[in-house]
């Protein structure tokens, strides 16, 4: 079956998928990273595509950007074609000055003061949280690539472009969140509600306190780290 977003037919979706925010981060995936490659969704340009990994099957498709992007296409997956994990895989700012561009975040939880989940089905909560088993899978997976991983509370924000951003500090001191991005909120909420797995591996792309950045580019190709673990959940 299609939805209003992803045109796959039945059985062309891996149990995992990964999700970028970027369709050509997903294409960077598939292109070099799977074998027996089937792109499964063009609508919009939001590229979806399944193969193999070391010969394991899994998915790829892009989120789009912000929460109700991520919002549309995680609970079409997961509600629609029986996908049981998503893994966003993703950038973020960083909010405390050690940690380095490129280094690897896990989330742990996700603190927000966006109204998604209360608009969706009146959840009240300000800070949702991963799977656990899906959490430790991937501390596993980094271990054993020697590969070091960070974990704590993600800032999922609503908004990009924020006025008066130096307020970042006292989220960062009120809230305990280590860096920001833009949708691991509304991802985990969908999966909380329709008792699936989520999780989110983020790369430091900037850091706010050190105002070191990446280029467009390198957001887009050189996020390899954390594409390897997240690989390993191939079934």
């Amino acid at each position: 079956m299609s939805t209003p977003h992803i045109e796959a037919l039945d059985g062309q979706i891996a149990k995992t998928v990964l999700m970028p925010g970027d369709p050509l981060r997903a294409k960077f995936i598939a292109d070099n990273f799977l074998e027996n490659v089937v792109k499964f969704n063009n609508v919009r340009n939001v590229f979806g595509y399944t193969g193999t990994y070391k010969g394991k099957t899994i998915s790829v498709m892009a989120s789009g950007m912000g929460m109700p992007s991520i919002g549309i296409y995680s609970y079409e997956l997961y509600k629609f074609y029986d996908v049981e994990n998503i893994i966003r895989i993703g950038s973020c700012g960083a909010y405390d000055a050690e940690l380095k561009l490129y280094d690897v975040l896990l989330a742990d939880a996700a603190w927000s003061e966006s109204s998604y989940a209360l608009t969706q089905n009146g959840e009240k909560a300000s800070t949702l949280y991963p799977s656990k088993d899906l959490n430790e899978k991937l501390m596993v997976i980094a271990k054993d690539l020697d590969i070091p991983v960070t974990s704590g509370t993600i800032h999922s924000s609503d908004v990009f472009y924020r006025e008066n951003f130096a307020q970042f500090s006292d989220i960062r001191d009120q809230h305990g969140c280590i860096a920001v991005e833009m949708e691991s909120f509304a991802l985990f909420h969908n999966a909380n509600i329709l008792g699936k797995n989520a999780a989110c591996l983020l790369t430091v792309s900037d850091n706010l306190v050190t105002a070191e950045v990446t280029s467009a580019t390198e957001r887009q190709n050189a996020f390899t780290k954390m594409m390897d673990i997240a690989l390993g959940m191939a079934e």
